[in-house]
């Protein structure tokens, strides 16, 4: 059965849906949290890139359902 984690992104705010085990996130206050792509996009930036390291791939299932077996 899969699975989608219904949630907002811990920056902007923004409703999403996204893969639970894939989408990427932050540390807040010692709880992960999720990151929308578009906030994704500009912490690689502020980050990686604008340090001249290469930007942290997105996984290309990060906003995708995932089989209900891939949940810890």
């Amino acid at each position: 059965m899969p699975a989608t984690l219904i949630c907002h992104c811990i920056n902007c705010g923004t409703p999403m849906t996204c893969n639970p085990v894939k989408v990427p996130s932050i540390t807040v206050n010692g709880s992960r949290e999720p990151l929308c792509e578009v906030c994704f996009n500009k912490w690689n930036v502020i980050h990686r890139t604008s340090k001249g390291l290469p930007p942290v791939a997105l996984d290309p299932e990060a906003y995708t359902a995932c089989h209900e077996s891939e949940l810890r």
